[in-house]
């Protein structure tokens, strides 16, 4: 599976799972009730998406020019580490609006949040290009 259709099938199982986490760690850790908390989920899900999608084109653009193909642990861990960087900063301002708290007090809450996501995202990227393959850009053998 290659280009958007590979995109769409990554983001859409992505975050249809990080909805579902997202909304009960922001609920037990905010002390806010489930209801307020799924809405500020799917709300970061969104704004997620797109920066998801926004930031794989661009890695990806990145990674057909180099010479080493294939994605290493390393490459995976720069790979996680610069989204998480990109989507906290678009999230805090959104979180502490939301829960009508400072932003340290949402930077604080996101970086739990963000602790959670870079485990996940590192191991859901290795199980689905395990299940899906590799994208073209990063296939072994090509020149």
């Amino acid at each position: 599976m290659q280009g958007l259709k590979r995109r769409i099938v990554y983001v859409s199982l992505f975050e249809g799972i990080a909805i579902v986490c997202a909304t009960f760690g922001l609920a037990s850790l905010s002390g806010n009730e489930l209801g307020q908390s799924s809405v500020l989920a799917v709300a970061t899900s969104v704004v997620a998406i797109i920066w998801n999608f926004l930031y794989n084109l661009a890695f990806e653009a990145w990674e057909k020019r180099q010479s080493t193909r294939g994605r290493s642990l390393a490459r995976r861990i720069v790979h996680t580490i610069g989204f998480e960087t990109g989507l906290i900063a678009f999230l805090v301002p959104l979180i502490a609006w939301w829960f009508h708290i400072s932003l340290l007090q949402a930077f604080m809450l996101d970086l739990v949040l963000v602790v959670f996501f870079l485990c996940y995202n590192l191991v859901f990227a290795w199980a689905f290009d395990r299940v899906f393959g590799l994208p073209a850009a990063a296939a072994p053998g090509r020149q």
